[in-house]
């Protein structure tokens, strides 16, 4: 079975690092998979749906104000031709749409993991990435044709492409199968509200500093113990405000 991941951008060669590279290339490229379910990417070029002379996708903003905005009406051919009638899909509503925004759902570990479960996992509806550009897209085609929104932050990129790949590799991680060893994700910073314990490896010996003893004496017990009080140690140091809440 596919899942289908469709992104509609205008640097579509922004995301061949993401497809070529790492555990996560290896999953959208179909080489990883949970049990029949294999990613496929495609990669819709916004332009090629332009019908302007210079193929243009954005124009400036009724109201007045700085910078472009991005047209309704290219961004809906890109998604409805591109799309749906091109991979062959009853409606629109085979598909979930995603923008990534200042006004969506904040990204963060659980957002994560519910999307690789809710999402990925489960093929009932292929996904739609859109990457928006410049000042924005029209606000008619958000209410028209966007599912859902979310923010990685609280600060502004030139584009939604960075914050597209974010989302895809941090969520992909979480479907079963992806991962070499399915503890690993269990173990990372933030699965329990935490920052993840130190990790050491050969040499036992670098510039004067060693390996701490107890990770040498095979008491796993005393190792987990170690890393417990080392998680709360660091997160302490480095992040207090995970353990406030």
């Amino acid at each position: 079975m596919k899942k289908r991941i469709f992104i509609l951008t205008i640097f579509p060669e922004y995301f061949k690092p993401l497809i070529e590279c790492g555990i996560a290339g290896s999953a959208l490229r179909g080489e990883r998979s949970q049990d029949d379910l294999k990613f496929e990417v495609h990669l819709i070029n916004i332009r090629d749906y332009s019908k302007t002379n210079y193929k243009s996708v954005d124009d400036t903003p009724y109201g007045g104000g700085p910078g472009m905005v991005m047209r309704a009406d290219i961004l809906k051919d890109a998604l409805v031709e591109g799309v749906v009638n091109q991979f062959g899909y009853q409606s629109l509503a085979d598909l979930q749409v995603i923008y990534t925004s200042p006004r969506g759902v904040v990204w963060n570990n659980e957002v994560a993991k519910s999307f690789a479960q809710e999402k990925l996992s489960h093929p009932t509806r292929d996904i739609v990435f859109i990457a928006g550009r410049y000042e924005g897209i029209d606000e008619r085609f958000l209410e028209n044709y966007v599912d859902e929104f979310y923010s990685i932050g609280d600060f502004v990129l030139t584009g939604g492409e960075l914050a597209i790949m974010l989302m895809i590799d941090s969520s992909i991680r979480f479907v079963p199968g992806i991962l070499g060893n399915k503890l690993s994700s269990q173990m990372d910073s933030f699965e329990d509200g935490l920052l993840e314990h130190p990790q050491y490896t050969r040499p036992a010996e670098f510039e004067g500093k060693s390996v701490p003893e107890v990770l040498m004496n095979g008491h796993h017990k005393k190792i987990e113990e170690w890393q417990k009080a080392e998680k709360l140690r660091l997160t302490n140091k480095h992040r207090p405000d995970l353990l406030k809440k």
